[in-house]
């Protein structure tokens, strides 16, 4: 493994893992009433766009990090969506 996938591995970890803390607050909690709608939107397909990348550019790295972020922002974007329907917040 070269020190560029070592380094790519390494920000993967690093930016999905920071991510974790939060959405499994949200997760469990189902409070989202502090996320603006418009912002995990453009999050979330933005993540989606990035794991086309790496799937085009078969970059591992890419597609691990970025198929659990998606996961994850899904997610939450989904607890968003019905808390604003149902829930107003």
């Amino acid at each position: 493994m070269s020190e560029t996938e070592i380094l790519s591995y390494c920000a993967a970890l690093l930016t999905t893992s920071s991510f974790l803390p939060q959405a499994i607050l949200i997760l469990k909690t189902k409070d989202t009433s502090s996320l603006s709608l418009t912002m995990y939107t453009f999050f979330t397909i933005g993540v989606f766009l990035w794991l086309v990348y790496g799937i085009q550019k078969m970059d591992y790295a890419i597609i691990f990090a970025n198929s659990i972020t998606l996961l994850l922002s899904a997610s939450i974007l989904g607890f968003k969506i019905y808390n604003v329907i149902y829930r107003k917040g």
